[in-house]
């Protein structure tokens, strides 16, 4: 493995150095280029000249669906649409005669954020359609997919979700959260070869974007998609595996306890390469588009509702015990302010039973309670933020803000609250429910306006502001999306920050974007190292 020479550019994280040498896949030396040099005496090296641009660590998504997200780009995948128009045609167009599957539209471009059936109906009205929405919390059928599921308006909706109805009863074409799973058991299976490939084109992806490392949020079988975990240890095994990945292990939330055992025996199986399993993920409650969101008050105009958490409090509060005393991270998604709480109540109870040791983090964060926003850093527990939402973006403006109400609208990504109170951030992009894209996220957290390049950059208050007191500094965006990320995948001992001994995961951006009026959204990468070795040249 050669060595190499880092010179002429701005070093992130590692104050007024501006030369690093790598030898043997680690970093050596962080400083001037004369000390750098004094590393590798006697060795051959190659020399990487930043000319002016910058060098930062490997970045990490710590909230992300990759092969998911891949299966999306290979299918029938909405998501370089926004319209109805287009989503049609791009259905229309599907090859095939069996089902159509993908996904990844917009709730923005329906009245309400809910298509109809009779859409589908009318460009594939022989073939069955499942489409999940751009979140996956909800999912676009027709009428033969309603068909072969038996659902009518005689069906009773399932304890964790909803079948969207008209005024006469009847189904309407979206399902939401396990409504979706009275389709997906009909699904034609995916192959452990189509999950192959899937995460093979998901690396290479989200390697040229920068992205050397990641949190897969759900490691389990989940709303029809396959349980990839075989899929990461065969790929891990085979040496095809170049990336740093930390599963987070899927709770199923109708279950107990008794889980635990099952998610120790794959631990123990997945604790040797580049595959790690150390986190379980909790989803505690929907999201607040289709108002499954947990609130604490009710949402304005729907009466008496609240939202649902999928786990009972008290249940949740041991089961987070339970799971700490085995020594895992809890991966929460919490999006309401209820839901919120009840997951900081569970670590609270953790941490005062004496298991302070792993590494809890919530994501998503879109409603907190101004008293909840100290209690990240007293329980040290870190906020996984996806900034890319924390936008004035159509769907937000018509789908969240009007039902939340003026208060609880000013509560909305407390990302500089909770990092002005001491909290860790780290940082992921949920794909495939909005772009991996890491500098499109940053652009947000720093400015909270939409990335001017972006189609939700075409509502009329997408570059106004949201909460500009929640911004944070590139400094904090750039160090969620490195060294907190890290933390939370339990790799921050060796990648994460440019230090003397990590591993040298490093990417070499297309600018410096500390350099005044620099568009962070428009930054790109022109090499990725892991380990070390070049895994991306642009």
């Amino acid at each position: 493995m050669s060595a190499l020479l880092f010179i002429g550019g701005r070093v992130f994280g590692a104050g007024p150095a501006s030369a690093v040498a790598v030898r043997d896949g680690r970093i050596v030396a962080v400083g001037d280029r004369a000390s750098a040099l004094s590393e590798l005496s006697g060795t051959a090296f190659d020399v990487v000249d930043l000319d002016g641009r910058a060098l930062v660590p490997g970045l990490q998504d710590a909230h992300i669906h990759p092969v998911s997200g891949a299966l999306e780009r290979l299918r029938c995948d909405l998501t370089p649409w926004h319209t109805k128009a287009e989503y049609l045609a791009a259905v229309a167009a599907y090859p095939g005669s069996g089902w159509i599957t993908g996904g990844g539209w917009s709730m923005a471009a329906f009245p309400g954020g809910l298509p109809h059936r009779d859409d589908l109906d009318a460009v594939a009205p022989d073939r069955p359609v499942f489409l999940p929405n751009r979140d996956h919390h909800s999912a676009w059928v027709n009428s033969r997919a309603l068909s072969l599921a038996g659902i009518s308006s005689v069906t009773a909706d399932p304890p964790d979700g909803r079948i969207e109805r008209d005024a006469a009863g009847e189904p309407t074409g979206v399902l939401h959260e396990g409504a979706m799973d009275l389709v997906t058991g009909l699904l034609p299976a995916d192959t452990a070869e189509d999950y192959d490939r899937a995460l093979a084109e998901a690396q290479r992806y989200l390697f040229s974007l920068g992205v050397t490392g990641w949190q897969d949020a759900i490691v389990g079988a989940y709303a029809g998609a396959r349980d990839q975990f075989d899929t990461y240890l065969s790929a891990d095994a085979a040496g095809v595996l170049r990336a740093r990945v930390t599963g987070a292990l899927w709770w199923d939330r109708a279950g107990d306890e008794s889980q635990i055992a099952f998610f120790e025996s794959r631990r123990a199986a997945a604790g040797h390469g580049r595959f790690r399993a150390t986190a379980v993920k909790i989803m505690q409650d929907g999201v607040a588009e289709n108002f499954t969101a947990a609130m604490m008050d009710p949402y304005v105009g729907q009466g008496a509702h609240c939202g649902h958490s999928n786990v009972d409090p008290a249940r949740l509060a041991f089961f987070v015990r339970q799971l700490a005393a085995a020594g895992f991270a809890v991966h929460f998604h919490a999006i309401g302010d209820r839901a919120v709480r009840e997951c900081l109540d569970a670590v609270a109870a953790a941490r005062a039973a004496g298991f302070t040791a792993p590494r809890h983090h919530l994501a998503h964060l879109q409603v907190v309670h101004p008293s909840d926003v100290p209690r990240f850093a007293a329980l040290d527990v870190t906020a996984n933020i996806q900034a890319l939402w924390a936008t004035h973006h159509e769907q937000n403006d018509t789908l969240c803000v009007p039902f939340f109400g003026p208060e609880r609208s000013g509560w909305q990504y407390p990302f500089g609250s909770i990092a002005r109170a001491g909290g860790r951030l780290a940082a992921g992009s949920d794909w495939p429910v909005t772009t991996p894209n890491p500098w499109w996220a940053i652009h947000v957290a720093v400015h909270r306006t939409e990335p001017p390049v972006s189609a939700e950059a075409d509502w009329p208050t997408s570059q106004v502001p949201m909460l500009p007191r929640e911004a944070l500094t590139l400094e904090q965006a750039l160090t969620a999306y490195t060294l907190g990320s890290a933390y939370v995948n339990g790799t921050d001992d060796v990648t994460g920050s440019i230090e003397v001994g990590k591993a040298a995961d490093l990417v070499v951006l297309d600018r410096d974007p500390f350099e005044p009026g620099a568009k962070l959204y428009d930054t790109a990468v022109d090499l990725v190292f892991i380990d070390g070795q070049v895994v991306h040249e642009r």
